[in-house]
């Protein structure tokens, strides 16, 4: 099923993209993740460092509104640390956010809008060992995104965005576990073709 609404997102895509010819960018982008798992209850998670880098369509709406997809590879998770354990959660996402922009004449944007993800691995390390825990975790996420960037007459861009995880990741019943990522990243969008 999650397989069959990707597609999907992807064929609308690929729509508008095809309906706006003339005024669409592709680009790509990468940057740093600070990301957290919410659990419900629990203080003990903390923010742990990865990273993110992928593709983008930049799809021009009206001259302020545009549609940006894009494809990126994440890796997210959370650092435990309690009175008798440490270790680090990671979970490597493929996600997919589809944000509407809102651009001023100057460079620069804010925008908003959903992010699906779709787990592709998960471990625990502790103390230099990594074991597989994919099983206690869903394979679906769902997000909002909300963020601002620059972009320079040149192509090149910054940006910073907060995902906040609206969807329970955990396979564990008695327990709820949400995704939280900070993102800062650069981006290049290729002239329009």
């Amino acid at each position: 099923m999650k397989k069959i609404l990707i597609f999907c997102a992807l064929m609308v895509c690929g729509g508008i993209i095809y309906a706006q010819k003339g005024r669409t960018q592709f680009g790509l982008k990468g940057g740093l993740n600070s990301t957290n798992l919410h659990f419900d209850g629990n203080s003990d998670a903390n923010y742990k460092l990865g990273w993110h880098a992928g593709a983008l369509g930049h799809i021009h709406l009206t001259n302020q509104f545009a549609l940006q997809p894009e494809v990126m590879y994440s890796m997210q998770g959370s650092h435990i640390k309690s009175t008798n354990n440490e270790y680090d959660i990671n979970l490597s996402y493929i996600n997919v956010p589809v944000l509407l922009q809102y651009m001023t004449g100057s460079g620069f944007r804010i925008e908003t809008g959903p992010q699906v993800g779709y787990l592709v691995h998960a471990e625990n390390k502790a103390s230099g060992t990594s074991t597989e825990v994919g099983t206690y975790y869903k394979n679906g996420d769902f997000s909002w995104a909300f963020g601002a960037g620059y972009k320079f007459a040149s192509g090149f861009g910054i940006d910073a965005r907060y995902n906040l995880g609206l969807a329970d990741v955990s396979e564990i019943p008695s327990i709820d576990i949400n995704n939280r990522a900070f993102q800062v990243g650069i981006f290049y969008q290729f002239k329009q073709y």
